[in-house]
């Protein structure tokens, strides 16, 4: 399903909401999230410091991969529809990853009197390897 379905009598389980595929991950991205954020941890921008740590290079920040499923979450519903969101860190997500976030619905159900529906949340690189998982509520009309 590619199109924004808001409804709770659209949404079946199985279905997946339209996925969001970011260009590769540079510095310069890492540089910007460190700022905006404030996790100012060398790991994430500095080569020797990473290096001297026994990283190959640089890696992204977990909760970069995080904001990006927060932003596919909100492409699809208004932020107020979120009623929680929630991921575990599966891998390192490296230099020049190119990541895509996915969601699938995997259960339907009511909470007095507000529909619901529950995400199953994945980022994975360019090879398929997972980076995060988690999930999500969203509230539907």
């Amino acid at each position: 399903m590619t199109e924004k379905l808001q409804r709770f009598d659209d949404i079946q389980v199985g279905d997946q909401i339209a996925s969001l595929k970011l260009p590769p991950i540079s510095r310069h991205t890492l540089a910007l999230y460190c700022g905006a954020s404030g996790d100012h941890n060398p790991i994430h921008v500095d080569s020797d410091f990473a290096k001297s740590a026994g990283m190959p290079d640089v890696f992204a920040h977990g909760m970069l991969s995080m904001a990006w499923l927060g932003r596919l979450l909100t492409n699809w519903v208004p932020q107020e529809a979120i009623r929680s969101f929630g991921v575990r860190f599966v891998s390192i997500t490296q230099i020049h990853d190119q990541i895509t976030c996915k969601a699938e619905v995997t259960e339907k159900f009511t909470v007095g009197h507000e529909n619901r529906i529950r995400l199953a949340l994945s980022t994975c690189d360019q090879q398929g390897q997972a980076k995060l998982s988690g999930d999500a509520v969203i509230a539907l009309q």
